[in-house]
């Protein structure tokens, strides 16, 4: 059977458009990802569990995704914050002292939400070589030029340029070059590719000597290296990134290669809270660690941010977040109560002609650009009638299996079901005096317990690439681990 379209809104075209895949029948699917200099805000968070969203779409559709999230690891804010905390940055084999703690609490609210992590999650620094390949293309084909040892892209030289963004004409500055990361919005110049660096700078050796590779030449070399190919199918990123950083990627990797770079762009909108820019400043700036010490738990924020289009601004509210935890409480009191029903006698041909319209409905509304709003209204039509049928006398044994099947399908998407029961084992280890305890929850065990204990012990002792191995061994294995005070908890994903 072949898979069912999902069709997104191509940032692009500015057109619904389908989503296709490559002659392999893989979906190759990029979407940025963070730049570890702190940890990523719940704004960061929706782009990342929106995604998700998409992911488990188009699995549930019947594709196959291979799915790939880069780490930014190298760029100003890092590079300044890090050489603020006494690291000689300029060895760029010291950058992980500040990037790996904010890398791991990025990876632990991943797993906090029920974010699937990515086939690939590739570093910018473990690319360099293929960069240095990549912008020595470019200069041959004509797209960029040295000087004073930096290599910027020449915009002239690539006519379509701006047509992400849809810039006009008379906002693109022709022979004005910029070297920041980021830049003023509609004042497209010629951006930087490798930045010749200053002495306390990190840098590698490259053939116009030494330097660091800029901003937006990682996420086209990361993926078109992890996702092996010149042509992706997907590209999902923050509405704030079609320019200059998207832009910038079409215009690099088109100019490398000739060929088409993506087929479909998707923009995630802003998220304001309470009506304003999120901002230290305002003391709005939430990371998922600020709410979960106000008592919020990550699958009440999970369907907070999954539950409204994601192209429109989303506000948020503890009202907001109030009414998420009540939806999530209300479908799990359900799904309870399905789990333990037992079948009656009885003939309720409309209670299934009911189920089976909203899960056709329930499709549908992922289907059309992702209506997850739409897709939830069918569901909690599903626990309306169950509700009132299992009040009533019960419901049949195929109208039970129908409608379990109907809440386990949206839970494929939208994860909002506990996993696993209570803790089955526990594991204690002292690290520097102090306790550490691993928790197994459900099904899990002695042997992933002592992988997540020697995971810490690796991060203790900044063994990064043990660490990185043991987790990447608990994710092929299937297991989610979810830091918490004084210890970690892992389950089944």
């Amino acid at each position: 059977m072949s898979p069912r379209p999902l069709r997104l809104h191509d940032t692009l075209t500015r057109t619904l458009r389908e989503v296709t895949h490559g002659d392999d029948g893989i979906v190759r699917f990029y979407t940025c990802g963070p730049t570890i200099h702190d940890y990523p805000h719940v704004g960061n968070l929706r782009l990342f569990t929106w995604a998700d969203i998409v992911r488990r779409t188009l699995k549930l559709f019947g594709h196959r995704v291979r799915f790939v999230m880069n780490i930014t690891d190298v760029e100003d804010k890092i590079i300044e914050r890090a050489r603020g905390r006494g690291i000689d940055v300029a060895d760029p084999a010291r950058l992980p002292e500040y990037t790996r703690h904010f890398e791991e609490a990025f990876h632990a609210d991943l797993a906090s939400l029920r974010i699937l992590a990515a086939d690939v999650h590739p570093r910018a620094t473990e690319f360099v070589p293929q960069m240095i390949a990549f912008v020595e293309k470019l200069i041959e084909r004509g797209h960029a030029y040295v000087s004073e040892g930096s290599v910027y892209f020449s915009i002239a030289s690539l006519p379509s340029y701006g047509r992400l963004s849809h810039l006009e004409a008379r906002e693109i500055n022709v022979g004005a070059r910029v070297d920041a990361d980021e830049y003023v919005k509609d004042d497209a110049r010629d951006f930087v590719l490798w930045k010749a660096s200053k002495e306390d700078e990190p840098r590698w050796e490259s053939p116009w000597g030494p330097g660091r590779p800029g901003w937006h030449l990682e996420c086209s070399v990361m993926a078109m290296e992890c996702l092996g190919s010149e042509t992706i199918d997907l590209h999902a990123g923050g509405e704030d990134l079609v320019f200059p950083h998207h832009e910038n990627e079409i215009a690099q990797s088109e100019g490398a290669t000739g060929k088409e770079f993506c087929r479909i762009w998707v923009h995630c909108a802003h998220l304001r809270v309470d009506g304003q820019k999120m901002s230290k400043s305002l003391g709005n700036f939430y990371t998922l660690r600020d709410l979960v010490e106000k008592g919020h738990d990550p699958a009440t924020i999970r369907y907070f941010l999954a539950s409204s289009n994601y192209r429109a601004p989303m506000n948020l509210t503890f009202e907001g977040i109030d009414a998420a935890k009540s939806a999530v409480e209300r479908i799990n009191e359900c799904a309870r109560a399905l789990a333990a029903a037992q079948p009656v006698g009885v003939t309720d041909d409309a209670l299934r002609a009911k189920l089976q319209q909203a899960s056709t409905e329930f499709d549908d509304c992922l289907a059309d650009d992702l209506n997850t709003s739409g897709a939830l209204g069918a569901l909690f039509g599903v626990i309306r009638d169950a509700n009132a049928a299992l009040a009533s006398g019960g419901l049949s044994t195929q109208a039970l299996a129908e409608a379990r099947a109907v809440i386990d399908r949206a839970d494929s998407v939208f994860a909002f079901l506990p996993r696993g029961g209570v803790g089955v084992a526990r594991l204690v280890r002292e690290f520097g005096g102090k306790p550490y305890e691993v928790v197994g929850v459900g099904d899990v065990p002695e042997s992933v317990l002592q992988a997540v204990l020697d995971r810490q012990e690796a991060r203790k002792s900044k063994d990064f690439a043990r660490a990185d191995a043991l987790r990447h061994g608990l994710t092929r294995d299937g297991y989610v681990v979810e830091d918490v005070p004084g210890g970690a908890r892992v389950r089944r994903a």
